[in-house]
């Protein structure tokens, strides 16, 4: 067993907390994208708290740094022990939009009442290693929200889920590390960082975040049934549905052979700065003329 798989299965093994130690290595891999850009992806946590909360949330933090997430750090220019106006209004924006119980009547709540902020950094990934470094993100995330957090947002992607989502979400992971298999890993930290489909129906729509599992996004341009009426929201979600098929198909396969199979094209992300978080170094997967 090379030392690559051996740390891989270190990995799975803490992360499943407590379960009995993995005899085997990981069968199903991920397969790792190449980057088109010197920029390495991070996740920017946003962790909301109660009324002076700072302090509580800084020290369930710290110890999850402690423990089990030594390359993250605590933000300190930016977070604050006072309400955020913007928050209520970035949430609303950035709840995901394909489960449809992401989020409750609660969960909003916690936000429109929140009382400080807390903003966690991870570190820079390669491909190689964001795979892990997002589960032990997804970690974090389960952590504070046992331990003092009331809401929680990615900011890498701009996405949110409930409490009871990112549980569910974290619970998978654990799942997904007892069994050995990173592919499927892949894909539940995908479902919890990344944001999909984002876009309108002139330009195209797009994901966000596949970058934070070392994947290029993907982006759709699609024909609608009817051009004169706006595309549904069955139809977006058939739209996520085929970005989630060909992350999936990357994952397994590799991009190049991917984008060969759906007749795509692979560029640079052009869509944002290259030193912004959301920015996509592997590049962007374009999809043309899908038909809905």
């Amino acid at each position: 067993m090379n030392s690559g798989r051996r740390g891989v299965l270190a990995f799975l093994g803490s992360l499943v907390l407590g379960a009995p130690s993995l005899s085997k290595a990981a069968s199903k891999s991920s397969a790792f994208a190449e980057s088109r850009s010197e920029y390495q992806p991070r996740h920017v946590l946003c962790f909301l708290g109660t009324e002076k909360g700072l302090a509580a949330l800084q020290q369930s933090a710290r110890t999850a740094v402690d423990t089990f997430a030594a390359d993250f750090s605590i933000d300190e220019e930016y977070s604050q022990d006072e309400p955020d106006d913007r928050m209520e209004r970035s949430f609303n924006v950035c709840w995901d939009r394909v489960d449809a119980n992401t989020y409750q009547e609660a969960d909003e709540e916690a936000v429109a009442g929140h009382g400080s902020v807390l903003y966690v950094l991870g570190p820079s990934m390669a491909a190689e290693n964001a795979v892990m470094t997002s589960a032990t993100a997804l970690r974090f995330v389960q952590h504070m929200l046992d331990h003092g957090a009331i809401a929680v947002k990615g900011e890498s992607a701009g996405v949110a889920h409930g409490a009871r989502r990112w549980k569910e979400l974290f619970e998978q992971s654990r799942s997904d590390a007892a069994s050995g298999d990173l592919l499927a890993l892949a894909k539940t930290c995908r479902l919890a960082f990344a944001r999909r489909p984002i876009g309108d129906d002139a330009k195209g729509m797009a994901s966000v975040g596949f970058h934070l599992v070392g994947l290029p996004d993907v982006e759709v341009g699609f024909i609608r049934k009817d051009e004169n009426l706006p595309s549904t929201n069955p139809e977006q979600l058939k739209i996520a549905a085929l970005m989630d098929d060909i992350a999936d198909q990357m994952a397994r396969d590799g991009v190049q052979t991917t984008v060969t199979a759906h007749q795509a094209t692979l560029s640079n992300d052009m869509r944002y700065e290259d030193d912004s978080y959301k920015f996509n170094p592997f590049g962007v997967v374009s999809i043309q003329d899908y038909k809905l």
